[in-house]
């Protein structure tokens, strides 16, 4: 049986640069369309400059999903989460991955790459893309967090 396939856009620094090169072997294997926004290798760079491209590629349509990685996920998630209509998720677990997709439809993949190994990430980065979201009561709650910007004041 044929699985979906799906434009995968993916970034990180160079934290979570062994990560990502891992998944994007994998995911082009699984027949997926690929786009590798870098970095390409272990030198010292703005994860914030990759998170962005990412998430503007997701909130675009260009790109249906998006998988960040840095040395803790949190720095690309945050940087996605600032883009209108991206719900980066930043997960340590399958079944976080599973219930971000389910529960929040989330539709970008944080990692990190100090707490996640490559065999675990790649089993992340297939139920992110074969979970769906659920809908229903949770519809309403995603319908509030896609609405207006929230001021500060």
């Amino acid at each position: 049986m044929s699985h979906p396939t799906f434009r995968i856009a993916l970034g990180a620094d160079h934290g979570g640069v062994e990560l990502k090169d891992a998944l994007v072997a994998h995911l082009k294997a699984a027949g997926h369309e690929v786009r590798d926004f870098g970095t390409h290798g272990k030198a010292s760079v703005d994860y914030a400059d990759y998170g962005n491209d990412v998430a503007r590629g997701v909130a675009d349509g260009s790109y249906d999903y998006g998988i960040l990685a840095c040395t803790s996920g949190v720095g690309m998630c945050i940087t996605a989460n600032r883009h209108r209509h991206v719900r980066a998720a930043n997960v340590r677990s399958v079944e976080e991955t599973q219930i971000t997709r389910r529960h929040n439809d989330a539709n970008v993949l944080c990692l990190g790459g100090k707490t996640t190994d490559v065999a675990t990430a790649m089993l992340m980065a297939d139920a992110f893309l074969t979970t769906g979201f659920e809908g229903g009561r949770l519809q309403h709650c995603h319908d509030r967090v896609a609405g207006p910007a929230l001021s500060s004041g």
